[in-house]
């Protein structure tokens, strides 16, 4: 048993079509990849944010890839997350270990180490006591992850399983008090193990750790740059739209802000039908003063569409949370579709989906839980009636 369960990431594969949300480095150069492998962590998505604030693209992929997919990404590293299970458990998520055989360097998270210790030989016992909060550990030798840090260092423990014997070749970093090995690493095959998260903040050293692995285990360019993602976008978005019309659902906030200036950056205005839904649940004057900031400060030719009474008559009995976010998901999708129709041209439907709306809301694969059901994700239909495009879909925001 390792981390308080927290349900997290479900995905098991390919997670960017081409001009899908794609995050790319500098122009003419392919960005390198870190792969994530989720294991139920609640702390995967932080682990993405921690390696992509060091320049370097990730996705989060759910631990059941193969290790032919994995392989097929050609990445320059391999992160296991931690995750709720004991590696004993016979429903526990596990890993394919021909990944541990593709020559790229892995790093293990709490669960993930303790896999790595399972498949390569190494013995996982359960603890004596569980380790939940802040534990200093003990760095017995630098090697890669801990080079040019202090012996002694502050991080954050959450497993209840320890590692009792390392697997062969295997060299052990750093102890604690619980836990006679909280990390450990090969050279020669480039694999490490962490018992503690990095991740967090309250592992001080954390980012200097990832970005040891990263850096001097990887060999990470750190070239890749947000700068660059709008040409590329831009660019991607203009040839899958073609002529084609898009509607595209606008809120006013950021995230649905930024993808319609962004369309009406790469197609010509008159293919995109941005619509402004009023559901009668916004604050008072809350409608007109977006209309008036979107039409007026940016500029876009946004339409306004009245259907407070409709939701609100749909939500009226409505008590739990998660289904009130599903119908007002679906209730987006049936007027995007119908007004939809006046627009002749109209293909695609466009969302400013977040990669971290979709991580929260997908329990279809892997371990995890559906953490909540964002509205523009787990409210839409199977069958929708449009292409989905969503170019901010794999981006973090503050």
């Amino acid at each position: 048993m390792n981390e308080l369960l927290w349900p997290k990431n479900p995905e098991t594969d390919a997670v960017a079509g081409p001009g899908d949300g794609e995050a790319v480095a500098a122009p003419g150069r392919s960005h390198q990849t870190v792969l994530i492998l989720d294991f139920g962590s609640q702390y995967t998505q932080l682990i993405a944010r921690r390696v992509r604030e060091n320049r370097v693209f990730c996705e989060i992929l759910g631990c059941q890839v193969s290790a032919d997919a994995v392989a097929a990404r050609a990445p320059i590293g391999i992160v296991l997350s931690g995750g709720p299970d004991s590696v004993y458990a016979e429903d526990a998520p596990r890993l394919d270990a021909d990944i541990l055989s593709l020559g790229i360097p892995v790093l293990g998270i709490c669960y993930g180490m303790q896999l790595i210790a399972q498949r390569l030989g190494g013995e996982v016992s359960a603890a004596e006591a569980r380790e939940y909060g802040r534990a200093e550990i003990e760095v017995l030798e630098s090697g890669c992850l801990f080079r040019d840090l202090k012996p002694r260092q502050p991080v954050w423990m959450s497993h209840g399983d320890r590692i009792e014997q390392p697997p062969a070749g295997f060299v052990v970093t750093a102890r604690s008090e619980n836990a006679p090995i909280v990390a450990f690493e090969h050279a020669g095959r480039r694999i490490f193990g962490l018992q503690f998260h990095p991740e967090v903040s309250h592992t001080t050293a954390g980012v200097e750790i990832l970005r040891n692995f990263l850096f001097h285990a990887c060999g990470a360019a750190g070239d890749w740059v947000m700068a660059s993602f709008l040409d590329r976008a831009e660019a991607s978005l203009a040839a899958r739209i073609g002529t084609s019309g898009v509607v595209c659902g606008i809120s006013g906030g950021v995230d649905s802000s930024v993808t319609a200036l962004l369309l009406s950056r790469a197609i010509p205005r008159e293919q995109l039908h941005l619509l402004f839904i009023d559901n009668g649940l916004l604050r008072k004057e809350e409608a007109s003063q977006v209309i008036h900031a979107l039409r007026d400060d940016l500029r876009l030719p946004v339409a306004l569409v009245d259907a407070r009474e409709e939701f609100l008559t749909a939500l009226a009995t409505v008590q739990d949370p998660e289904l009130k976010r599903k119908t007002i998901g679906r209730l987006f999708v049936k007027i995007f579709r119908r007004v939809g129709r006046d627009f002749s041209d109209a293909r695609f439907l466009a969302q400013g989906t977040l990669y971290p709306d979709v991580i929260e809301s997908s329990a279809v694969r892997g371990p995890s839980a559906v953490i909540k059901s964002h509205h523009n994700v787990g409210g839409l239909p199977a069958e929708l009636g449009f292409e989905l495009i969503e170019p901010l879909r794999f981006l973090f925001k503050d």
